[in-house]
């Protein structure tokens, strides 16, 4: 495979409260860039943390010599917007995403930019002996199995951050103007040559992990929502089912009515309340939904920006103020 030049690699991190992790962060994240012997950036854009994560991002950029560029979104937007916010200020020819809480390790990253200067357009990794829960194993693995039968695409490991891009991907992901993102999946769609590399994960060391069971949740209908329409065509197949067999049912019923009389229809109340109950479940789920992609086209439609950046600094340049990004 042909080798393609990279001359500057752009790290980009959201950060949301961490900053316990802040300065370790910083710290292995530059020594890491500085062994692959290239120009880099490190781009952190704080997703509107409540702690100091903003002010010490801030002082991160404006320290002499620094290669620290500083997004402050006005509050929470999500991971995947705040990287999104991070992908329209970078400048480097290989894009690196990376989580902030150091549980996917800094120093992966000159095995990234190695295999994205074979030629290929997206680096992905997985992460080997994970270190989080069981319900976080889980419900990583039904993510990952949802999005392969989905896309078709036999990636292993899509909940893990720890990516390399193209600038020719990134551009693409930026002309996608729908709310919700999932990027790995976006990049994917774009790519031509992909890889998975094998990479350590660590235990948590400071806080808490961002993802509770309401966001994984969210996340889920995300990911059903953004990435196909088969659960509406699901959803006619089983109303079709689902009539059938009430007609069917209902023939049923006529008929041991006739040959059996009216005590036979009062004895089965119980199973006709039963069957019921099972067809408002289905309703109650398609309406379900119809209502989550009726919900996306409304905010599609309202077409608001997915994120606003309060203020950007690059590093020994000062500080600008960005009245609005989209």
């Amino acid at each position: 495979m042909t080798e393609m030049l990279i001359q500057k690699i752009s790290v980009v991190i959201p950060v949301f409260n961490e900053q316990e992790s802040l300065p370790e962060l910083l710290r292995r994240t530059d020594a890491a860039c500085q062994r692959c012997e290239l120009d880099y950036e490190i781009v952190l854009v704080d997703d509107g943390s409540q702690d100091d994560s903003g002010e010490m991002i801030a002082a991160a950029a404006n320290q002499p010599g620094s290669h620290v560029v500083a997004i402050l979104l006005n509050r929470n937007y999500g991971q995947h917007s705040a990287i999104m916010a991070g992908f329209s200020h970078v400048s480097g020819d290989l894009i690196v995403t990376l989580d902030a809480d150091l549980q996917n390790p800094p120093e992966e990253i000159p095995q990234l930019v190695a295999a994205a200067q074979q030629g290929y357009d997206v680096v992905g990794t997985v992460r080997q002996n994970r270190q989080d829960s069981w319900f976080r194993r889980r419900a990583s693995r039904t993510i990952n199995l949802l999005i392969q039968r989905v896309t078709g695409k036999a990636m292993g490991d899509y909940g893990c951050m720890l990516r390399a891009y193209r600038r020719h991907i990134i551009d693409a992901m930026l002309n996608c103007h729908e709310r919700s993102t999932f990027i790995p999946v976006l990049a994917n769609t774009f790519a031509r040559r992909t890889i998975e590399l094998p990479v350590t994960h660590a235990e948590r060391e400071f806080g808490e992990s961002k993802y509770s069971f309401m966001r994984l949740i969210n996340l889920m209908y995300d990911l059903i929502t953004c990435l196909t329409t088969t659960p509406l065509r699901m959803l006619s197949v089983l109303g079709s089912l689902i009539a059938l067999t009430g007609f069917a049912f209902s023939i049923t019923l006529i008929l041991l009515r006739l040959f059996f009389g009216s005590a036979w229809a009062g004895d089965g109340i119980f199973m006709l309340f039963a069957v019921l109950f099972i067809f408002i479940g289905a309703q109650f789920i398609g309406m379900g939904l119809l209502g989550e992609y009726i919900g996306r086209i409304y905010n599609d439609v309202r077409a608001r920006p997915r994120y606003f950046i309060q203020r950007v600094i690059y590093p020994q340049s000062g500080a600008s103020a960005q009245d609005s990004e989209s």
